[in-house]
């Protein structure tokens, strides 16, 4: 992953993915509908489907790298592979199938029947999940954003005065911790009743599944070269803290992939596209040391991690339009991106 590449050269599969998934929404917009009318309406929202998961996912990417850097050559090359496999068709395609199973309480073959018979109903169930999904998300979403604030061994502050008072602020035992469950406490005393158990058992379940992983994580770093390769430093631990964030990133772009249309297989096209595209600046981002060039891009990415944790807590109780959120999170990496230019024209 070291060999330099033009920029167009990271487009490669992309684009061919976007002939073939394009070409796939305008035969399903044939199939389904039977008309012209139908293969412009599958097309175009197969597009913004894309589009919606690129600007939700561009500080996924980012993170990816940062954390891809640390990875051996042989788990960079799986996560790569079997990860952008298990994002498109596990998070795409099997996640909303098990939710419908799980809270419908049928098997996932009635569940896919019920998404290919019955969208609107399939749909209807999406949107009652939506709180527990949104609890589980924000919750881990929130404990990765502040790890990374909150970590001593941090050199580099953006906004000075925050960064250098979250670090303090850190060194009490369980502060992360606490500041997340105090948010999930607020968040539920807006809930109704019948809706309560499972937004704080979901919550609840984000926090423990961050703990799990990210400790798991810590516990293969610890006893690397005392292992297989399976449990070596930026292995099977750095593997699965990547896939959870991903999965916990994808949540809000498949819910709201059901605002604009109920067919899981356009949904499953078109997010798919956007997939391909995060995967790619990812290895860009890796192979051309981005990061290391533009210093507070990373900071802008956890902002926007962070941002993102608040707005899947509120949509428990209000809708936010997902152009909101991601136009939050390019806007914080955005900034973060001149700021980095800034400063090294300063240094310069």
């Amino acid at each position: 992953m070291n060999t330099p590449r033009s920029s167009l050269s990271y487009l490669k599969w992309p684009l061919i993915t976007t002939v073939i998934g394009l070409g796939l929404s305008g035969w399903l917009g044939w199939a389904t509908e039977g008309t012209w009318g139908g293969v412009v309406s599958f097309l175009l929202v197969g597009t913004v489907l894309a589009a919606l998961e690129i600007a939700l996912s561009f500080d996924n990417a980012i993170v990816n790298a940062n954390k891809l850097v640390e990875m051996t050559p042989v788990w960079q090359r799986r996560f790569l592979t079997w990860g952008i496999l298990i994002a498109v068709f596990g998070m795409r395609i099997v996640f909303p199938l098990a939710i419908v199973a799980i809270f419908a309480w049928i098997n996932p073959f009635a569940a896919m029947h019920l998404a290919l018979s019955d969208p609107d109903e399939y749909s209807r169930i999406i949107g009652h999940a939506h709180g527990p999904i949104s609890a589980f998300g924000g919750t881990f979403l929130m404990m990765v954003a502040l790890k990374f604030f909150i970590d001593e061994d941090k050199s580099v502050d953006w906004v000075v005065a925050l960064e250098k008072r979250l670090r303090l602020w850190g060194s009490i035992r369980g502060f992360e911790i606490a500041f997340v469950l105090l948010v999930v406490v607020v968040i539920s005393r807006s809930l109704p009743v019948q809706e309560l158990a499972p937004f704080l058992s979901a919550a609840v379940m984000g926090l423990l599944v961050f703990t799990l992983v990210d400790g798991l994580g810590t516990y293969l770093d610890n006893i690397a070269g005392k292992t297989t390769e399976i449990g070596a430093k930026g292995g099977l631990g750095a593997f699965l803290y990547l896939e959870v964030l991903d999965a916990s990133f994808s949540f809000d772009g498949v819910i709201g992939a059901f605002a604009l249309t109920t067919n899981i297989l356009l949904i499953a096209i078109g997010l798919g596209i956007g997939a391909m595209y995060v995967r790619s600046m990812t290895i860009m981002l890796v192979e051309r040391g981005t990061l290391a060039e533009f210093r507070y891009l990373e900071h802008g990415a956890f902002y926007s991690i962070f941002a993102l944790s608040i707005v899947m807590f509120l949509q428990s109780i209000v809708h936010v339009h997902e152009l909101i959120t991601g136009g939050i999170g390019i806007a914080l990496i955005s900034l973060a991106f001149f700021a980095s230019i800034l400063h090294n024209k300063r240094e310069a």
